[in-house]
């Protein structure tokens, strides 16, 4: 487990927010191997994790996303992401996405991602795992499967 990465899931839940580990690094960690990363997907808006980690960077433009820093650990967090059912200002004429920032809730993050494994929310503060779309069997049965068509 990436101390940093739990120690920042705290601090976020801490201020109010739902925060997990999330994606490759719980799937490497549930496997036995060694994560090269973890990222933390929260509740937090990119200028609310701004607050709580004042000299974190923000950075994108199409799905704004902060790096923040402990130590020599760069975390990177993301804000739950939605379903956008309005296309108007986000996409051009043909289908080029501009911006992707349409904030959702944990369960809606989930049904976004690649693979059911890397659809994995690790809370290392109360050790559990919640897991929306089957991933952790998935894990278990050496299965890739995407999420969504």
């Amino acid at each position: 487990m990436c101390p940093h990465a739990s120690e920042v899931v705290k601090d976020l839940q801490d201020a109010g927010y739902e925060a997990y580990i999330v994606g490759g690094g719980v799937r490497d960690l549930l496997l036995g191997m060694v994560p090269k990363d973890f990222d933390v997907a929260t509740s937090a808006t990119p200028e609310e994790v701004h607050a709580i980690f004042p000299r974190c960077r923000l950075i994108g433009r199409r799905f704004r996303l902060a790096h923040v820093r402990k130590r020599n650990a760069l975390i990177e967090v993301a804000t739950f992401r939605g379903q956008n059912l309005e296309t108007a200002d986000h996409e051009t004429a043909n289908g080029r996405i501009l911006r992707d920032n349409v904030w959702g809730t944990v369960e809606e993050d989930a049904m976004r991602r690649d693979f059911t494994i890397n659809a994995l929310f690790l809370d290392p503060v109360k050790g559990t795992i919640r897991d929306f779309v089957g991933g952790y069997q998935d894990l278990k049965e050496h299965r890739l499967r995407l999420i969504g068509d």
